[in-house]
């Protein structure tokens, strides 16, 4: 095996661009793709600047319903900062929590996907 990183997550969603808005305006992240993939479907890429890892918000698979991932881990070297950003923003944020780890805080999407916002283990 010769795999190198994980590409890219499936996070279910209920609205697409809902969805895009949250990640772009209260996540930060940037758009990769967004483009037409079939009769009333699209492919919505987003991620974090640079990242290797990204996610596309699918509408379309029926084992996967809208809100049903939970434990998306994403990392900050600025969790203070971004914990008030995202209270700011009308986000319900539980924590901060310290843990041997380190500290994180979890919040949710507009779908209910659960995310855990953790601390760069050198902040």
């Amino acid at each position: 095996m010769n795999i190198t990183h994980v590409r890219l997550l499936s996070l279910p969603v209920s609205d697409q661009d809902r969805a895009k808005d949250f990640y772009l305006n209260t996540l930060g992240f940037e758009l990769i793709a967004d483009n037409p993939m079939g009769p009333g479907q699209r492919w919505v890429q987003v991620g974090p600047k640079g990242a290797a890892t990204s996610l596309t918000l699918v509408t379309w698979f029926d084992k996967m319903p809208a809100g049903s991932v939970s434990g998306l881990v994403l990392e900050t070297d600025d969790i203070d900062g971004d914990i008030a950003r995202l209270r700011a923003a009308g986000v319900a944020v539980t924590g901060p929590e310290d843990e041997d780890w380190g500290r994180h805080v979890t919040f949710a999407d507009p779908d209910g996907n659960g995310i855990v916002l953790a601390g760069s283990r050198s902040a």
